[in-house]
């Protein structure tokens, strides 16, 4: 109930990201989303698979499962810490687009991070490789991609095509991007492709043709997302949390939580940032490597783990770590943004003087 929960929950938001980014934002910024994606990615994969290993002393194979649960920056969580009244009047523009379209992509991207170890536990390493690059790269995350951009921009054409000939009276935007997120949830199902990634493509491709942006905006449509449809994973989640299985991990189970906090994201943005031109001063660098938050896309592929293998282990180390980051971000989500509000400020009172 928690997987599909969370799936749902994850598609609803990537569509209100898609939805809220400036048109064709993702394509005149790639450089910097193939840097986050192509590099930043796979290394927070590989030190959160590390941190892991070396803290709790699993096998490396079992330690992947992990890492590849928690690599990805969660939609959910993310859109809490960019939108809202607080952060449009103290964070840039550029940098909470930017945070918006990594997170919207690397979401379904860290399927194939969770599928790998998986398919080396379970197939002969021949099979596994063969498997993961053929049926995980082309066809669950390419086909997805090529299903939800074209259901995106069919509906798209298709809302223009009705609102031009009078068909509509006031159309609900927001029933008709639900509508779209679950089609295409819905037949990624059926196909076997990944509909988490299908969405945000979806979502991409409907905003190109009905300006999904200012539509978005006139009808809250991100603020009912936020209110109304991210609340029940998390009640879920509490119902369901693993406290028996936390205090037996005991204090390396906290360190683990405290060392992929600080480690997993923030020295791979610092060493990114030539690449990275939306970060231009130190201090929005820095929130940007903090702000790295784990949530609903960790309990979703945590639960997909446990599901597919019956390794707690993993269920148990992520759903920590996604405790630890909601409290640790959400509690310095507020602060530090207004911090570098006033930081700036002063900054531009000061060279104007």
């Amino acid at each position: 109930m928690l997987e599909e929960t969370a799936r749902l929950t994850l598609g609803i938001s990537l569509m209100g990201i898609a939805l809220r980014l400036p048109p064709r934002y993702p394509f005149a910024h790639w450089r910097s989303l193939l840097v986050l994606l192509g590099l930043g990615m796979p290394a927070m994969f590989l030190i959160s698979s590390l941190l892991t290993h070396w803290v709790l002393g699993l096998p490396l194979l079992m330690a992947l499962l992990v890492g590849g649960t928690i690599c990805a920056t969660d939609p959910v969580v993310a859109s809490s810490i960019v939108t809202g009244g607080v952060a449009t009047e103290n964070l840039p523009e550029d940098y909470r687009h930017l945070l918006s379209s990594e997170s919207g992509a690397n979401d379904g991207l860290a399927y194939p991070f969770v599928l790998l170890p998986i398919l080396l536990l379970t197939l002969p390493i021949g099979d596994a490789w063969l498997g993961w690059f053929a049926k995980v790269w082309l066809w669950e995350i390419g086909a997805g991609v090529l299903v939800g951009a074209v259901l995106g921009w069919a509906s798209g054409r298709a809302l223009q095509w009705s609102e031009a000939r009078g068909y509509l009276d006031q159309p609900s935007f927001l029933s008709i991007t639900l509508a779209l997120t679950i089609l295409v949830l819905g037949l990624g199902s059926l196909l076997g492709t990944n509909g988490i990634l299908g969405v945000f493509a979806a979502g991409l491709a409907f905003d190109q043709e009905v300006g999904g942006k200012e539509r978005s905006e006139e009808d809250n449509v991100q603020e009912a997302v936020n209110t109304l449809l991210t609340m029940p994973v998390f009640i879920l989640f509490g119902l369901i949390a693993p406290w028996t299985e936390w205090r037996a991990l005991g204090a390396s189970g906290l360190l683990l939580a405290l060392l992929v906090l600080l480690l997993r994201r923030l020295p791979m943005i610092l060493l990114l940032r030539p690449g990275l031109p939306t970060l231009r001063d130190w201090p929005i660098t820095l929130i940007m490597g903090w702000f790295g938050p784990i949530g609903v896309s960790a309990l979703y592929y945590a639960a997909l783990v446990s599901s597919r293998t019956g390794y707690n282990l993993a269920w148990t180390a992520g759903t920590l770590i996604v405790v630890a980051s909601m409290v640790a971000h959400g509690m310095t989500a507020a602060p530090l943004a207004s911090r570098y509000g006033r930081w700036r400020r002063r900054k531009e009172q000061g060279g104007n003087s």
